[in-house]
């Protein structure tokens, strides 16, 4: 089991789902990498990144405008911070390619990171999603490595055919399945409470950010959960976590444009949430505690 060190201020962000059809959300999150580079002491990204990653040569070979311009913003942030990339149900095949052509570090699943605000538990959190067997299997299947090779030995255009029907086969199964299923399943949650002995876990993948708290073996634990973004719809959210001497803060990330947007009242202001399924920690709202 890998242990990190990580003091000071650590942000933590997930659930990007960067790409093409999202470029105020590309634009913001861009941003959010430049605040993140002046102000924390290490950067981690804790999976779907992207909205789909077919292989680091999409990063290496004359890589579209949006994705290049992210690149360059990554190697901004490595350059003055740690930056750790996890990778989530969307972008499981990044690798060591793209953390050394940005300067990165791949983030271990699951890790236990030693920070000011005690010991942290961090992961995607898909695995803790055991209500869905049928998605439990499907992620043993694409994070084998025999699997991962034989499709990364395909064309670029071929992995980009199968990635665009797997996303809209999951699209499809998701529509009919409860928010229940789609949630973490409470028990996997006090597993690995009770099995990495932590009392803070954080881990996005649900898209409903907030701070639970978990009763087990007679103590509370709080789970962190991470939030979404989405800056090109009605409703624009997105934020981060911060871990530092202070504690576990949940932040709205709020670009200056949409800043300029909602003081002039010609915007909407950025609610980021989602409605829980178990109570919040008193005092703790589901976003914007910055």
């Amino acid at each position: 089991m890998t242990k990190l060190s990580l003091p000071g201020s650590i942000w933590l962000a997930s659930d990007i789902h960067l790409g093409p059809h999202c470029p105020a959300t590309v634009q913001s999150f861009h941003r959010f990498l430049t605040a993140a580079s002046l102000q924390a002491d290490a950067l981690i990204l804790c999976g779907d990144i992207f909205e789909s990653w077919i292989g680091d040569d999409l990063a290496l070979k004359d890589p579209p405008i949006w994705l290049a311009l992210t690149i360059d913003r990554l190697r901004n942030v490595s350059e003055r911070i740690p930056l750790w990339l996890g990778r989530g149900n969307r972008d499981f095949l990044m690798g060591p390619q793209l953390a050394r052509h940005v300067n990165a570090l791949l983030l271990p699943e699951p890790a236990l990171i030693h920070t000011d605000a005690g010991l942290i538990l961090l992961s995607h959190g898909d695995e803790y999603c055991t209500h869905d067997p049928g998605y439990q299997r499907f992620r043993s299947l694409v994070r084998n490595r025999r699997v991962q090779d034989i499709f990364l030995d395909l064309s670029l255009g071929t992995r980009q055919r199968i990635a665009n029907w797997a996303r809209e086969r999951s699209k499809r199964a998701n529509r009919n399945k409860s928010k229940a299923i789609l949630d973490v399943n409470t028990r996997s949650v006090e597993h690995a409470f009770s099995r990495y002995g932590v009392q803070i876990m954080v881990h996005g993948h649900t898209h409903r950010p907030g701070a639970y708290r978990v009763r087990v073996e007679g103590s509370i634990r709080t789970r962190y959960v991470l939030p979404d973004w989405d800056y090109d719809h009605d409703k624009p959210r997105g934020g981060w976590l911060e871990i530092s001497r202070k504690g576990c803060n949940l932040h709205d990330w709020r670009p200056p444009e949409l800043e300029s947007a909602n003081s002039s009242g010609s915007g909407k202001k950025p609610d980021g949430k989602n409605a829980p399924q178990t109570d919040p920690v008193p005092g703790k709202r589901p976003v914007g505690m910055s």
